[in-house]
């Protein structure tokens, strides 16, 4: 009970997470910040910074009892102290990332204009903004010449009497680019949030709202006159749309012209490589969702590569994306190939990597990865494993976001009790299954054809039981291909499972014979 309260003060006092994501030099330069502070070296707030950073387990009532400042003070000395914080890292050469050298621009040009010095100012001013359309920020661009206009209104020369006219339709072009940018930016985002609280289409109905949503909210355009920002949110948003409908193909055709934005011009990865890892991440995830094995392979050994030579700028946020999108993938590789007992080397790593970055991991990723890791100790054969990581998806309270998940990982326990025999209380677990996925709205008839057979079993002589898991699949394998009810073959290889039962072979060899099977149809 302890570690829940814990980590629920510590994800709620804002200032106590930052200063603990901050690295050992982060803290050396906020030391040598305050030291330039001069008299401030003792300050309240320099104190109260060495007593948090120490603190293991922020409590506000062991701060106040350390004689630093009393509980009226300590809610504007917290702000000031995380102020001061900001100030300090926004100064680091670290995090000087073009958008911040373009914006310190801007202030520099509006202190020179203040003074009156005009030309200095929109010299300041013509190189900021040249930055900043080269490197596809609009919206500051569009910043900049506003300020251009309201300069020139007070210092006009002759030698540039079209300067007005050059401002104003520039003006002009930077507000239609951004408004495109803002509406294609907007259908991703509200796509991304339908899929967030939705879930994939499950009916006709829900499919004809996406359809006409989509198309209605998606604007007409020139694709000729793009910018990087503008393909970026445009291809985004078709990612989004084809997840929705299940369309995995199309997911894969966006996933790969989205990375490929980046690779056509590598600077980019350096300006947001928080989209360029999102990207790699979906591109894999369609690779995987339409079993292109040998191109998810190599996205994969690409992705490695790249994180080995520094390609992909690593700060405490892309640290943290490079761990859930490498390892998630690298079970997904051992899924797609059956290699199961290879991959097992990987759940030591995963779980010291969770435990490390426990308190800024969103639980639905933690979720996700037990899952995963869960499905890989299945596919060995490993139930009770299995079961032991199941367990720690069943009992999470934080279930948002990741219902899709809970339900799976409950259908996936009651198939890894039966393997190990657990039946002793099946019908119990049959019945809070059922009732947990009809709570969630959310059972297919996939699950619900499943769910009622498997309970059935309990009654079958042994002798009969392989007719039975014949009987089983052949009710199942019509919906493999169906548009709304292959999602359910998507977290769980129940086919397969199925398989084992009636050859009676490992999951395994199943899997991979179904493997070589697809290679020598492609070849022919």
């Amino acid at each position: 009970m302890s570690k829940i309260v814990t980590s629920a003060n510590q994800q709620n006092d804002a200032l106590f997470v930052l200063i603990k994501s901050l690295t050992k030099s982060e803290k050396r330069q906020f030391n040598l910040y305050v030291g330039r502070l001069g008299g401030n070296i003792d300050a309240k707030f320099f104190s109260l910074f060495k007593f948090l950073e120490k603190l293991k387990v922020y409590d506000e009532k062991v701060i106040i009892n350390s004689g630093i400042v009393s509980k009226q003070q300590l809610s504007n000395l917290k702000a000031h102290l995380y102020k001061q914080i900001l100030i300090s890292l926004r100064l680091n050469p670290a995090h000087k990332n073009i958008r911040i050298q373009i914006r310190e621009q801007l202030d520099f040009a509006t202190v020179l204009y203040q003074k009156g010095l005009y030309k200095q100012s929109l010299k300041l001013l013509d190189k900021a903004k040249n930055l900043a359309l080269e490197n596809e920020e609009k919206n500051i661009a569009y910043e900049i010449v506003e300020l251009e206009k309201v300069i020139e209104t007070q210092y006009i020369t002759r030698s540039l009497s079209n300067r007005a006219d050059q401002l104003s339709i520039q003006a002009k072009e930077l507000s239609l680019q951004n408004v495109m940018a803002s509406k294609l930016s907007n259908l991703s985002l509200q796509l991304y949030s339908h899929l967030l609280q939705n879930g994939y289409v499950k009916n006709n109905e829900e499919l004809e709202f996406v359809n006409v949503y989509f198309y209605s909210k998606l604007p007409k355009y020139k694709f000729e006159n793009f910018g990087f920002r503008e393909k970026l949110w445009l291809y985004k948003s078709h990612l989004w749309f084809s997840f929705l409908t299940q369309d995995f193909i199309q997911s894969y055709k966006y996933a790969s012209k989205w990375v490929d934005l980046f690779r056509e011009d590598r600077k980019f990865i350096v300006l947001h490589p928080v989209f360029y890892l999102k990207g790699i991440n979906y591109l894999l995830e369609a690779s995987f969702f339409v079993k292109k094995a040998t191109t998810f392979k190599e996205e994969l050994t690409s992705f490695e590569n790249e994180i080995e030579q520094n390609v992909i700028p690593l700060n405490t946020n892309t640290e943290l994306l490079i761990f859930q999108y490498l390892y998630a993938n690298k079970l997904h590789l051992h899924f797609l190939e059956a290699t199961f007992s290879e991959g097992e080397y990987l759940i030591e790593i995963i779980n010291h990597k969770i435990e490390k970055y426990r308190n800024r991991l969103d639980n639905h990723y933690v979720v996700m990865l037990y899952y995963k890791m869960a499905c890989l100790y299945f596919g060995m054969g490993k139930n009770e494993l299995c079961i032991v990581y199941l367990q720690k998806i069943i009992k999470s309270k934080n279930i948002s976001g990741a219902e899709d998940l809970q339900c799976f990982a409950r259908v996936l326990n009651l198939i890894a009790h039966y393997e190990c025999g657990l039946d002793y209380d099946f019908e119990r677990q049959f019945l809070d299954t059922y009732k947990f996925l009809l709570k969630m709205e959310n059972l297919q008839e996939v699950q619900k054809v499943f769910l009622t057979s498997i309970r059935d079993l309990s009654d079958v002589f042994p002798h009969e039981i392989k007719n039975e898991f014949k009987k089983i699949h052949t009710k199942l394998k019509k919906y493999e291909d169906h548009p709304y009810e292959k999602r359910a073959f998507l977290y769980l290889d129940i086919l397969s499972w199925l398989e084992s039962k009636i050859e009676n072979k490992p999951i395994a060899v199943i899997i991979k014979e179904k493997l070589n099977s697809s290679h020598k149809n492609k070849n022919i």
